[in-house]
């Protein structure tokens, strides 16, 4: 023979256990299995409702950087208006005052056109314009 052990595998293997039967199992160990399917299970649920979670938390996450930039946006665009009501009101100042006749039907002039100018320039065309409001005026 040869040397290993002749013993019967079988003693060796585990045998599947049976949640029904109760030959052999103790009630405590039955009631054991139980409760960690049942904690399984819950812990399964979890895994899927932390998925939901967190894609929510993604498309939430990519929404509030929609509107991060959108509020960067109307921010730049607020922060020009007071450059643009200053220049509608020196067009404004150029015209001169209707005088208060109401049979006339005609049309108030309107300011003089608008034109985009360089920003670097600005100091200078300022300057310029004042000065020659001051001329006008004195």
């Amino acid at each position: 023979m040869s040397g290993f052990p002749s013993r019967p595998l079988a003693s060796h293997m585990r045998q599947p256990s049976l949640s029904g039967s109760a030959g052999g199992q103790s009630p405590a160990l039955v009631a054991r299995v139980n409760e960690k399917k049942a904690e399984l299970e819950n812990l399964k649920e979890l895994r899927d409702l932390s998925a939901a979670v967190a894609t929510q938390m993604e498309a939430l996450e990519q929404k509030l950087a929609t509107l991060s930039d959108g509020t960067e946006a109307i921010a730049l665009v607020l922060s020009n208006w007071h450059n643009v009501l200053r220049a509608i009101n020196m067009a404004s100042a150029k015209l001169p005052k209707p005088a208060a006749q109401p049979e006339k039907a005609e049309e108030p002039p309107l300011p003089q056109t608008l034109v985009r100018i360089p920003t670097e320039h600005a100091p200078a065309l300022q300057a310029h314009a004042e000065g020659q409001a001051e001329e006008e005026s004195g």
